[in-house]
């Protein structure tokens, strides 16, 4: 997401509820569930509430590795029940 003020484009720090949904690839419902549960990073200034690209990325990153790991555990523990 970029923005423009005064002729200068410059990357957004963070997003607000509409764009967070669309960057993460889920509707808004979802996204205010989440919000409200504390599930992903956000910050809240005054009545706005807006997500900080760089902490959506490393929660996104962090959910990606806890399923790699979760999966990695679940192969593991399906390997030791072969039959000989």
């Amino acid at each position: 997401m970029t923005t423009q003020c005064g002729g200068r484009s410059d990357v957004a720090l963070a997003l607000r509820p509409r764009e967070a949904a669309r960057a993460l690839g889920v509707c808004g419902k979802t996204l205010w569930s989440w919000t409200k549960a504390g599930i992903v990073p956000h910050v809240r200034i005054g009545k706005a509430v807006l997500y900080p690209v760089d902490l959506l990325q490393e929660w996104l990153r962090q959910q990606a590795a806890r399923q790699q790991a979760e999966t990695a555990e679940l192969v593991e523990g399906q390997g030791n029940g072969a039959v000989q």
